[in-house]
């Protein structure tokens, strides 16, 4: 299965057995996790159309009938076509259920326990099952039956609020955030039980959400505003790039692009950038209340020179800053072809490029030319 230099019986989830039940990404995500890791992932699809993902084109680009962004998340994987109202086709996905390891799946509350392949049902035709659930807001509450969708969660755990300046607008994060952060708790949450399961045999539920999963990344936000309820989100100023962090932290406009200043003393910017009025700002006090007129002066200053020019005079005294790359920067950068985080998968006499694990093992980076499944391509295959 491994298209690594690892061999199949080094990857960690070799021999394992996944079901995935989910639509679109959160869920099909943490089943191309285990997949990655060495898994053997089944997707259970419905036969008209399939999960939802193949035809809602990130982009609206399509290959082979699929859109890229399906087989991007699921790569690696078996398909299995089957109606889950018909008696016979569950009938057929209860056997696979029986034999399998894990099952993921990413229904509303309820729609799993109305066809029996909840997590009491199954453990009772599988006892040893682990059992990866993840829903938009956690299935209890006045938010549990709201649509899961990653922009409506940023939405209410209040993400687009820490975005952008004092004049904006709400901003939403432009990526599925939330998605792809419940699909890496998820896939932790389900490996922590095979681990279990190996120890001492005895299977388990685990559960996150979408909003779990924002909420955790806002720990440090919260945490402040639990212990100090005198804590509000008061965005700064224009090129303030987080509502809790002083000056210079931000984006500033050069003469051909942009450049990112971190955390750093506003002398020592001051003294790079030659402006004596921030040199003298010792007190970093004032790096709170002047900041607005901080950020003005060196987005004023950094104007006058290129982004790379800048870049210069800053990383010669190791200040933390970066460039602001566009898409097509990054994917033309050398430090982007020295991570090596693409690989190529191949379907029906076509090559696609797309990313692979994060993860490496052994100092090997996980990749496989194995393509995402066409619908029901493993009818078949799923019953051995």
């Amino acid at each position: 299965m491994s298209g690594t230099r690892l061999r199949a019986s080094d990857l960690p989830l070799e021999g394992v057995t996944v079901l995935d039940f989910s639509q679109f990404l959160a869920g099909p995500v943490a089943a191309l996790r285990l997949a990655d890791l060495g898994a053997r992932v089944i997707k259970i699809e419905r036969p008209a159309g399939g999960d939802a993902g193949r035809s809602l084109a990130f982009a609206g680009r399509t290959v082979n009938g699929d859109s890229l962004s399906f087989h991007a998340m699921n790569r690696n994987k078996e398909s299995v076509a089957a109606d889950l109202k018909d008696p016979a086709d569950l009938e057929r996905v209860r056997g696979l259920v029986a034999e399998a390891d894990v099952i993921v799946q990413n229904f509303r509350p309820g729609v799993m326990e109305r066809i029996g392949l909840d997590y009491d049902s199954v453990r009772a035709l599988n006892p040893s099952i682990v059992y990866g659930s993840v829903t938009g807001y956690g299935g209890v509450g006045p938010f549990q039956d709201r649509p899961g969708q990653d922009l409506l969660a940023q939405a209410i755990a209040g993400l687009p609020w820490l975005n952008g300046s004092a004049d904006d607008p709400p901003v939403p994060v432009g990526l599925a955030v939330a998605d792809h952060l419940a699909s890496c708790h998820l896939a932790q949450g389900i490996t922590a039980l095979l681990v279990r399961r190996f120890r001492t045999g005895k299977g388990g539920l685990t559960e996150t959400s979408l909003m779990e999963s924002l909420l955790d990344l806002e720990f440090e936000l919260l945490t402040t505003r639990l212990n100090d309820p005198s804590v509000e989100v008061r965005r700064k100023g224009p090129r303030s790039a987080h509502a809790f962090l002083s000056a210079p932290y931000g984006i500033y406009p050069t003469s051909d692009g942009y450049l990112a200043i971190a955390m750093n003393p506003v002398p020592t910017i001051g003294r790079l950038l030659g402006l004596p009025e921030l040199e003298s700002m010792t007190d970093p006090q004032t790096w709170w209340d002047r900041q607005s007129e901080i950020e003005q002066a060196i987005g004023d200053r950094l104007r006058s020179d290129t982004r790379d020019a800048w870049l210069a005079v800053l990383d010669a005294e190791d200040v933390w800053c970066a460039p602001v790359l566009t898409l097509s920067e990054l994917v033309e950068h050398k430090g982007f072809e020295a991570i090596a985080m693409t690989q190529q998968i191949r379907r029906d006499g076509l090559t696609l490029t797309t990313t692979r694990s994060p993860i490496r093992i052994d100092g090997e980076r996980l990749t496989n030319p194995r393509p995402a499944p066409r619908l029901g391509e493993h009818d078949l295959e799923g019953d051995r």
